[in-house]
């Protein structure tokens, strides 16, 4: 159980960014989109063993050839005085749908297919990576994640953020599109991240490095969609974007925004035709459909519950469907 990296790495003033697997793969999507469009290159990995049992045993010519762990991986960007084109096993050049500030510092990206489900686990694994934020003289770590909220699904989704020092609190303030969520009325400056994304910059804190973690909005009925929720991917990388000096192409991911979004229409039309839906359930579902973003409503608890219980049903019939 440790660090394992192919090659040495010659980074300036790098800044790192990390992305787990979690609600709606938000930080996943993020920083596995970064690493495509920048051309991101791999140069080593954190261990499973000890992380994570096997997730599947992978068999070729009929038999098995090996278990199959979640992957954890760094990538980097280093930033060239200059384009440099590379080419595919067809010999096609491959340009990166991306342009890069040269005068800022390199990128490392980390790209966790799994978090680890035991906490001590997460904290060992959260120092891991910063042995290796460290080892290349990382000046700032990046996390990306989602925020349950009561946005509407056909809304922007804002990222919410958490720096882990006073010091980035203006700072922050400047991304646009962000609120800190020390500053959200109705969290009264406290709240919580769970897993390694916050983890990670408890520790960080402790060594005297700083941290920060985006969290795109995610409307609460969608936290157990079967399927990625990328506008909340989309807003992290805008943020992102202008903070590393990089111009992104996006257009993919907004497409793929757009069938989630309809997707989620058919879904809520299949639930508000549901039967034995009790009628504050049916009001609060049509307002969904309706697009009456702005302001739910008051809505219990018990109400809230029971319209996730109804949706999360429903998402398994479908997943079940698929399979």
């Amino acid at each position: 159980m440790g660090v394992r990296l192919y090659e040495e790495c010659r980074l300036t003033n790098p800044i790192m960014l990390c992305g787990w697997a979690g609600i709606g793969n938000v930080g996943l999507v993020a920083v596995s989109t970064l690493r495509r469009l920048l051309g991101a290159e791999k140069f080593g990995e954190i261990e499973p063993y000890g992380y994570f049992e096997p997730s599947k045993v992978v068999i070729r010519n009929g038999l098995i050839e090996h278990m199959h762990f979640p992957a954890t991986k760094f990538y980097a960007v280093i930033r060239h005085p200059s384009p440099v084109a590379r080419t595919d096993a067809a010999g096609m050049e491959d340009l990166p749908a991306a342009r890069l500030d040269q005068t800022r510092g390199d990128l490392i990206l980390l790209v966790g297919e799994q978090q680890p489900v035991d906490e001590r686990k997460a904290y060992e694994m959260a120092g891991a990576v910063l042995d290796v934020a460290e080892r290349f003289g990382c000046r700032r770590i990046y996390t990306s994640a989602a925020s349950v909220t009561m946005i509407h699904h056909t809304a922007k989704s804002r990222v919410w953020a958490v720096p882990n020092t006073p010091a980035l609190l203006s700072e922050v303030r400047q991304y646009g599109n962000t609120v800190l969520m020390s500053e959200v009325g109705e969290k009264d400056g406290e709240g919580l991240i769970s897993g390694l994304n916050g983890v990670l910059l408890g520790v960080a804190k402790n060594r005297g490095i700083e941290a920060v973690c985006l969290m795109g909005e995610v409307p609460y009925y969608l936290q157990g969609a079967p399927w990625p929720y990328p506008k909340a991917s989309i807003s992290i990388l805008e943020v992102l974007g202008r903070v590393f000096g990089v111009e992104l192409d996006l257009s993919e991911l907004r497409q793929m925004a757009g069938k989630v979004e309809a997707n989620v229409e058919q879904v809520l039309d299949a639930l508000a035709a549901a039967e034995e839906l009790p009628e504050q359930v049916r009001m609060e579902m049509e307002k969904l459909r309706q697009g009456k973003h702005v302001d739910l409503g008051p809505i219990t608890d018990r109400e809230k519950k029971e319209i996730l219980e109804h949706i999360d049903e429903l998402f398994k019939g479908d997943t079940s469907a698929e399979s």
